[in-house]
């Protein structure tokens, strides 16, 4: 006599029973990131989750929106030589006073005292002199003498005037000598020109005026 299976048969399609509905998970079987993921699909027309940062303002670059730090000095004037002087010269002494009101040579006048590289001395009573050590020459320009050599062999001897072109030409110095309280010192100016002793001169005088 045979005996049965204890099981259904494999066979059978309906041996396992009905199906679970729809929705409703299995029985063991626990729903997890993982594992199987079980019900409708999320509707069409609900809001996903949105990516990470989307809709929150992001960091703006570096300055920007943000004035760059301007570079050094900008927007402010810069310090510049006062018109007509030139700057000291080496062993002259720079030191926060009152602006300069004259400079002749390695000489600087300010109101009260006068600067110079052996130190300082007072304004008032300083006895001021400058002499010529220039001296000017004349000659017949370069240029003259090239032309009466070229327009002389084919004008005719009418290139000799050519010849009557002078130039001239300054060298040498103008000396500046300044006395106050026991102090003395000299300073040389280069004589650029017939007309640098008047100019000279010209500061020397309003020293002068100062000193009074």
């Amino acid at each position: 006599m045979t005996t049965p299976p204890t099981g259904p048969d494999s066979s059978d399609p309906f041996a396992k029973g009905p199906a679970a509905p729809q929705g409703v998970p299995p029985q063991g079987g626990a729903p997890g990131p993982g594992g199987p993921q079980w019900g409708p699909p999320p509707g069409y027309g609900y809001p996903q989750q949105p990516p990470a940062g989307y809709g929150h303002p992001q960091q703006p670059p570096a300055g920007y929106g943000y004035p760059q730090q301007p570079p050094a000095g900008y927007g402010y004037p810069q310090q510049q030589a006062g018109y007509g002087f030139p700057p000291p010269g080496p062993g002259v002494p720079h030191h926060g006073g009152p602006a300069p009101l004259l400079a002749i040579g390695d000489i600087i006048v300010t109101q009260g005292e006068i600067t110079t590289p052996a130190g300082t001395m007072p304004l008032r009573g300083s006895v001021w002199n400058a002499s010529d050590l220039s001296r000017t020459e004349e000659k017949i320009s370069q240029t003259g003498i090239i032309l009466a050599i070229i327009f002389g062999i084919l004008l005719c001897g009418l290139g000799l005037l050519f010849l009557l072109m002078k130039e001239r030409k300054t060298s040498g110095f103008i000396q500046v000598t300044v006395t106050s309280a026991g102090h003395h010192h000299s300073t040389m100016v280069p004589a650029l020109g017939p007309w640098s002793f008047h100019q000279v001169m010209q500061q020397v005088n309003y020293a002068r005026s100062l000193s009074v």
